[in-house]
């Protein structure tokens, strides 16, 4: 394999609130591209939940902030957030989220985020309106691709099915259809196909992977057996 120095700050916690089932029509999902150079440097970030600095207990906002200040200070190439953007996904919410990243806005840092079950709360159409409306090169794309160097990265809607329908669509041909020059595949997505949390609470807390997110894995790992690239899986 080709060298790649990514060093990525993964900061997960666990996942709360159930997802929402409610489904918007397909839109043709976007392709990004990134120009880079390896190595590069970039920064995964999971379950930020902005919102009021009040509610201490839906996130840490000392913590949130001072996160934010430290990867704006590193200058990633890029960073991806895992879902779980905004805690009730409502207007006052990616406000605060407006505010607080602004550095990242200053210092031109590319963000892929994806949807977490949070992101979707409440009215739906709203939701995503608020979404969209802070990453509009997504063109309404809930999942969609960026080439980044020698990577593809695939950024997935967990609370659509990822292996049938629309999205299980695209994945499959976009997996059976990879680069010769890609050298690792990342997938993001909120809910994880592999964790050590459950919902027994035997690691102090979480929820076990869902029966969908452990059939994704299946696959991927059925599908790294014929694929030169490197499958990397980032959830949270």
């Amino acid at each position: 394999l080709a060298a790649l120095v990514a060093v990525a700050a993964f900061i997960w916690s666990a996942c709360l609130s159930s997802y929402s089932q409610v489904q918007t029509p397909p839109v043709q999902p976007v392709e990004l591209e990134l120009h880079l150079s390896v190595p590069f440097r970039f920064v995964v970030y999971g379950d930020t939940r902005f919102t009021d600095a009040r509610n201490t207990k839906a996130s840490n906002p000392l913590a949130r902030r001072t996160l934010v200040e430290t990867i704006a200070n590193v200058h990633p190439a890029f960073i991806s957030i895992t879902g779980d953007i905004s805690y009730h996904s409502d207007e006052n919410d990616w406000k605060i989220w407006d505010g607080e990243t602004a550095a990242w806005r200053e210092d031109k840092i590319p963000v892929y985020p994806v949807l977490g079950n949070h992101d979707l709360h409440g009215n739906q159409q709203v939701a995503l309106a608020n979404y969209f409306a802070r990453f509009p090169e997504l063109k309404n794309s809930r999942y969609y691709g960026v080439r980044a160097a020698n990577t593809l990265m695939l950024l997935l809607d967990s609370s659509l099915d990822e292996l049938s329908g629309p999205q299980g669509e695209w994945l499959a041909q976009r997996l059976a259809s990879v680069p010769a020059d890609v050298d690792f595949i990342f997938i993001f997505l909120h809910h994880p196909p592999y964790t050590s949390s459950s919902d027994a609470k035997t690691y102090g807390g979480g929820h076990s992977a869902r029966t969908r997110e452990r059939m994704l894995a299946t696959m991927l790992e059925k599908r790294q057996q014929t694929i030169r690239a490197r499958i990397v899986v980032f959830a949270g």
